[in-house]
């Protein structure tokens, strides 16, 4: 099927990967170079996406608007859209809250958009089989959503139910997997300050295979996402506690990561670099003699 436009607001990593499925499945993909960093224009470039001019065009031009950002910038994104007079479809494909996701509906709702709850699991999509885009609110406009990305890489799941469904199955499984690198780092670094990683490793390789635990190395992927894995630990404390379950696990996870946000998109970062920053940005925070 062919589609009219489509914005992305914002083609990153994962944008520019969700923004060329829609391009697979046959829409016209329309992007803001404006202010964007080389890296992400080289994306755009890449995949074929056409420029707009500004804000007001991009809304004009086009009937889906799909936002992938940061979640601690979702809501200003969705305003921002709303302000320039919107009355599309819009989808909120980012790690937010429940709750967040409903404020975000009422905006845009407010000036005339229809609103889906968009949330995506696994890595950015590139091959099938990986990435999934879980969908609720209106049924048809999810069904809309769904026909955009049905034969892609970015497996369509439609969720019965209102918005909010999609955003707490994906913080959910959030909570679990990304977490648990929290938690593998923590043991790590406890380990190499009592002077017995290799063993923890080698017990782990038996005990626990595949996980983060079993091979530091593997830490070095959360590293490199460590700045955006911290705002949606804040987004997983805020769903806790709209439900009464305790948030200090998705807390202290975010602490974890805000040590690590210097290795931003860093391809070359290690797991034995992040061990070593966990350690020593613990050590700075010690107190000192009284």
């Amino acid at each position: 099927m062919v589609h009219r436009d489509v914005g992305i607001l914002h083609p990153g990593d994962m944008g520019a990967s969700v923004a060329a499925q829609a391009v697979a499945g046959g829409a016209e993909v329309r992007w803001l170079p404006a202010g964007r960093s080389a890296a992400t224009r080289r994306r755009a470039a890449g995949i074929g996406l056409r420029a707009a001019a500004d804000l007001g065009e991009l809304v004009e031009s086009c009937e889906v608007v799909l936002s992938v950002c940061p979640p601690a910038a979702a809501l200003d994104v969705a305003e921002e859209v709303a302000g320039a007079g919107f009355r599309g479809l819009y989808v909120d494909a980012n790690a937010v809250s429940p709750e967040r996701m409903a404020r975000i509906a009422g905006i845009l709702a407010d000036g005339g958009a229809t609103v889906v709850d968009g949330g995506i699991t696994g890595p950015p999509p590139r091959e099938p089989g990986t990435s999934r885009l879980y969908l609720s609110g209106d049924a048809p406009a999810v069904a809309r959503v769904a026909d955009l990305f049905a034969g892609t890489a970015l497996a369509p799941h439609p969720l019965a139910g209102p918005i909010g469904r999609a955003s707490a199955l994906k913080l959910s499984f959030a909570s679990y997997n990304k977490i648990a690198y929290a938690l593998a780092a923590q043991a790590c670094a406890l380990a190499d300050g009592h002077g017995v990683l290799d063993e923890l490793v080698e017990l782990a390789a038996g005990a626990l295979p595949g996980t983060p635990l079993a091979g530091p190395e593997r830490l070095a992927g959360a590293g490199r996402k460590a700045w955006r894995w911290e705002p949606e630990m804040a987004e997983i404390a805020r769903a806790c506690a709209q439900v009464g379950l305790p948030t200090g696990f998705a807390e202290a996870a975010a602490q974890t990561f805000a040590r690590w946000e210097a290795h931003k998109d860093d391809g070359t970062v290690t797991g034995a670099r992040l061990i070593a920053d966990l350690r020593r940005a613990g050590r700075r925070a010690e107190p000192g003699p009284a």
